[in-house]
């Protein structure tokens, strides 16, 4: 595939071919001051800034709009915008755009940590929705049509409907269709974070993207499934009831005003990836795919899991946990997304038709990982992390309100009953296991107790040494 559908990489390889002289920024002047290794340098050749010829991400009138509008028009959305600060600023500015302090938000709970920031910062008030246990990926999975419904019969005067679809699994539930049309009988916008979705536009085999289904606004790490560079990423609006004028507002003040053009421009070429996939990449995709978890399956104690989308692929060794074996595998040199009290999690490549990827060496190192996996490990009889109860559920405290109170650190079985101060998120994937004026309950410390004892990394506030954590005064 060449670059001659991508407008903004045509515009940064003339300006680079003309032998530009830098007397502006950025400071490495086309890296020659550099001192990264020779590839890296390298690239910094076309590490330009807002220059005659290249657009401006904040004001697009030349390549940068064109490059939007291409993605627009191959997303089928009615405005889409370049993101560098990664999705987080995607849902950032989807919610300041549609809420208010003070407004109702039904958000589901198993959503990453950026949401429950939006919904800090602006002061909305959410309403939590958990999603029914996945018993096959062992995960929290999607919510119903029901539970949202049991929602806004609750509460009257929602504003927003925030979604996670697909999970950082892969599942996709049922009900995002239906979901997405009985809020617009409210006159309820959709907005969701699809951030592991940016590749279902391609089609069948892969699941239905919620721009499709009619979501109003749509974030996706085109990074995550796309080949584009880390924090790249869309944001896709098709809505008589949200502005793009309001969003992109918003994404002015939240983006940094100094956009990278080598993310946009890996955003251009993973949308131009994404367009010119055809059915005959699916198909040997696929067949790769299919081979890869065979071999896979012939390894002894190895089990496999597929999900929803193809683009995920599950594995486990019964005994022991999924932490255990991502150990073994680093130690192979073979490196997952990331791993959880049951399971690893890989994300496989898109691959194309002349695509290469190094399967039958994996395939060895797997297995000689597994291989790995005796009594000198963690070995365990049971995996339980006790799934956060379903249902509707609120905060008890906004952050304003815990600000007022105040703090105090306790241990981890004195925090039951008591409202927790602060976020306890484990990362990856960044969903939170306990969220900043929820009540903690016995199954929060449960899991709690079982993620530490299996070696989970977690942000927020926690400490581990002391078994502690921070709850309301």
């Amino acid at each position: 595939m060449g670059n001659s559908d991508c407008p903004l990489i045509q515009a940064l390889i003339k300006f680079k071919e003309a032998n530009p002289v830098s007397f502006h920024v950025p400071g490495h002047k086309h890296g020659v001051l550099s001192g990264l290794p020779l590839e890296l340098r390298a690239a910094l050749q076309y590490d330009f800034t807002e220059l005659a010829g290249l657009d401006d991400l904040h004001e697009p009138n030349g390549v940068i709009e064109e490059a939007q509008e291409k993605l627009s028009t191959f997303y089928g959305s009615d405005r889409s915008f370049f993101l560098v600060n990664g999705s987080t600023v995607g849902n950032l500015a989807m919610v300041y755009a549609t809420c208010r302090k003070g407004d109702t938000v039904i958000v589901q709970r198993n959503a990453h940590k950026s949401v429950f920031h939006a919904i800090e910062l602006t002061g909305a008030n959410p309403v939590f929705v958990s999603p029914v246990w996945d018993k096959i990926t062992k995960t929290a999975g999607a919510v119903s049509l029901v539970q949202i419904g049991m929602a806004l019969e609750e509460n009257t005067d929602v504003k927003a409907v925030i979604l996670t679809y697909p999970s950082y699994y892969g599942t996709t539930g049922t009900d995002m269709e239906e979901i997405i049309r009985l809020c617009h009988i409210y006159k309820i916008p959709v907005l969701v974070d699809e951030a592991h979705g940016a590749h279902f536009v391609v089609g069948e085999p892969f699941p239905r993207s919620a721009l499709e289904m009619g979501a109003d606004v749509v974030v996706h790490s085109a990074h995550k499934t796309l080949p584009a560079m880390t924090m790249a990423s869309f944001l896709h609006i098709r809505s008589n009831l949200v502005s793009y004028e309001r969003v992109a507002r918003y994404l002015q003040m939240l983006q940094s005003s100094s956009p990278s053009y080598m993310l946009m421009a890996s955003l251009d070429d993973a949308r131009a990836y994404a367009e010119s996939y055809n059915e005959e990449d699916k198909r040997l995709f696929m067949k790769r795919r299919a081979t890869f978890i065979e071999r896979l399956k012939m390894i002894p104690r190895l089990q496999t899991c597929e999900t929803d989308d193809p683009l995920k692929l599950i594995i486990r060794v019964e005994g022991y946990s999924g932490f255990d074996i991502q150990k073994r595998l680093e130690e192979k040199g073979v490196y997952g997304e990331f791993a959880d009290a049951y399971q690893v999690l890989f994300v496989m490549p898109l691959l194309k038709v002349e695509s290469t990827y190094p399967f039958e060496e994996t395939i060895q190192k797997i297995e000689s990982a597994i291989t790995c996996l005796d009594e000198s490990c963690r070995m365990i009889t049971t995996v339980e992390v006790p799934p956060i109860n379903g249902g509707v559920s609120y905060l008890i405290h906004t952050a304003e309100e815990i600000e007022q109170v105040g703090t105090v650190w306790v241990s981890y079985e004195e925090s039951v009953g008591r409202v927790a101060a602060a976020s306890i998120i484990p990362y990856p994937p960044g969903i939170p296991l306990l969220i900043a004026g929820e009540r903690v309950t016995e199954e929060h410390i449960q899991s709690l107790r079982v993620l530490v004892n299996m070696g989970a990394k977690f942000q927020g506030e926690i400490r581990m040494n002391e078994q502690q954590i921070v709850v309301v005064k």
